[in-house]
């Protein structure tokens, strides 16, 4: 993601943020968590479209803004080797092989980012994803006051944004795209200008959750997981959450979509 496309994502949210949460904490009281309540409060005050609207093909591509392109069938890489681009071809959105996820030895983590099911005293609905970029935090709220709390990697400096955003989509080892100025200064990524196939070795791991704002539009950011579990607890991604692949397999299994998504904004504390 560009600089540009941070700084213009940094990020509408503002006052609007507070009004939004003092609204939502309200129909939270009303109302037991029901994701139709969420999409019909939503919908009556000018929220999201019902089908996100096409975007800028930039980042990560989801199929509301993928441009239709006819393509001859993918040949996945063979187990094992290292995936190799195919000139003119743009691989699936999600890798058509559901591979295996090797989990990452609890020990090898810092207790403070294993997951872990703590009391949660915030006032989010059953269901809400909550972001604390500064103790590198993602909490998935339950019932009874209490969440799984999950350790993840953030924007590092100059990468960071908060406020409100629901997810969209949801892919099973997805297509990765980096963004046009990511390819010019990065051999890496030069070598995927069209998509780098979903797999082990694909920086985005074995899930992601596309996060859209609340007009409906794609943030291009994403919670996802990681093919470098060292990079958990530490400030190193241009904006999107990472988690560890076992964290995201279990978390995609559990959220819905149009969840709501807050990454909290610690300026404004």
């Amino acid at each position: 993601m560009s600089d540009r496309d941070i700084s213009r994502r940094n990020m509408m949210f503002g006052a609007g943020a507070t009004v939004l949460v003092t609204s939502f904490a309200s129909a939270a009281k009303a109302d037991p968590f029901n994701i139709d309540t969420i999409s019909n409060w939503l919908r009556t005050r000018g929220g999201f479209d019902e089908e996100p609207r096409r975007g800028e093909i930039t980042g990560s591509v989801s199929p509301t803004n993928a441009p239709p392109a006819p393509q001859p069938p993918y040949q996945p890489p063979s187990d094992g080797l290292e995936p190799q681009p195919v000139p003119g071809q743009r691989p699936p959105i999600e890798s058509p092989i559901d591979y295996p996820i090797e989990k990452v030895n609890p020990a090898s983590i810092k207790p403070e980012f294993r997951r872990q099911l703590v009391r949660y005293p915030g006032r989010e609905w059953p269901g809400t994803i909550v972001v604390d970029t500064r103790k590198r935090h993602l909490f998935h709220v339950r019932e009874g006051g209490m969440a799984m709390r999950y350790g993840i990697g953030v924007g590092r400096s100059g990468f960071t944004w908060a406020g409100e955003a629901y997810i969209a989509r949801k892919a099973r080892w997805p297509r990765w795209t980096p963004p046009a100025e990511m390819v010019a200064r990065d051999p890496k990524a030069a070598k995927w200008p069209l998509g780098m196939p979903g797999g082990p070795k694909n920086p985005l791991g074995a899930r992601a959750l596309y996060l859209f704002d609340l007009t409906g539009r794609d943030t291009l950011y994403r919670i996802h997981g990681t093919n470098d579990p060292s990079s958990i607890g530490k400030n190193l991604s241009s904006g999107c959450i990472r988690m560890l692949n076992q964290d995201i397999a279990e978390l995609h299994l559990r959220v819905t979509l149009k969840s709501r998504v807050v990454v909290l904004d610690h300026k404004a504390g």
